[in-house]
C-alpha cells in the first residue's frame, strides 16, 4: 500500500514507522526543513519530502496521484482539511484520514472536506492506524484483538507522576503488562529497572483493563 502522511510530529512520525515496518511504501511530509533533516536518519525505510503539504504540486511530487491512503497529521486544524480535500477531490485517493486537533471543528471533518475518517486528537494510535488502513493485522499487535486482548497506549508527560520512577514501581491493573517503550522514536525492552522519561510511549497489553486504568496508573 502507497502511504502518504502529512505533518512530521510525533503521530505522524509513529504511524510512518509502524507502516513502514508492515513493509508499506510511506512518505512522510513535513513543511520544516529541519525536522525533515533530524528524521532521515531515524526513518530510513520512509521517503521524506520537506514541503507544504497544502501545495497541490507539493502532494504530486509526494505521491499523492498513486496514493492509497492519505493520513492528515498536522497540528492545524485548517490544514489537514485542505491536505485531505485535494487529496480527494484533486488526487482521488480512495481513503483520507485526518486529525482533529480542536473538538470545536470537529463538524468539519466530513465527506465536505474530502475526509473518510476522521480522528480525534485523543485517539490511541493503533486504533487510528487500524481504522485508517482498514486492516487488523498491519502490525503483529494488533492482531491480539482477535483474540480478546486490547492494546493501549500512553505517553508520559512531564506532569506524569510516572516520570522518573522505575517501570517495576508502577501498579498495573491486573491482567496488564507492558509490551514496550518506545524512547525517542526507538523500541526499549520494559525491564522493571527502566526510570520512566517524559516523552516515553507505553504499549501496553490487557484483557480486561481500560484506557481510563491504564492513564490512572501512569498519569
Amino acid at each position: 500500500m502507497n502511504v502518504l502522511i502529512a505533518g512530521a510530529g510525533r503521530l505522524g512520525t509513529q504511524i510512518a514507522q509502524v507502516l513502514s515496518a508492515a513493509r508499506n511504501d510511506v512518505t512522510l511530509v513535513d513543511v520544516h526543513e529541519d525536522r525533515v533533516a533530524e528524521l532521515a536518519a531515524r526513518l530510513q525505510a520512509v521517503r521524506l519530502v520537506a514541503g507544504d503539504a497544502c501545495d497541490p504540486a507539493l502532494l504530486e511530487h509526494a505521491g499523492a496521484l498513486t496514493a492509497d491512503l492519505v493520513i492528515a497529521t498536522t497540528g492545524d486544524d485548517e490544514d489537514n482539511l485542505v491536505i485531505s480535500l485535494l487529496a480527494k477531490r484533486q488526487f482521488s485517493v480512495p481513503r483520507v484520514a485526518a486529525r482533529i486537533n480542536d473538538a470545536d471543528n470537529a463538524w468539519l471533518f466530513d465527506g465536505r472536506w474530502g475526509v473518510d475518517i476522521a480522528v480525534p486528537a485523543a485517539t490511541p494510535l493503533i486504533s487510528l492506524i487500524e481504522e485508517a488502513t482498514g486492516a487488523t493485522d498491519t502490525v503483529a499487535l494488533l492482531r491480539l484483538s482477535k483474540a480478546g486482548v486490547d492494546v493501549i497506549e500512553t505517553a508520559i508527560t512531564p506532569r506524569s507522576r510516572a516520570v522518573g520512577r522505575a517501570l517495576g514501581e508502577i501498579r498495573l491493573p491486573e491482567g496488564t503488562v507492558v509490551a514496550t517503550i518506545v524512547r525517542d522514536g526507538q523500541p526499549t525492552v520494559p525491564h522493571p529497572a527502566v526510570r520512566l522519561r517524559a516523552g516515553d510511549e507505553l504499549l501496553l497489553v490487557s484483557h480486561c483493563a481500560t484506557e481510563r486504568e491504564i492513564h490512572a496508573a501512569f498519569q
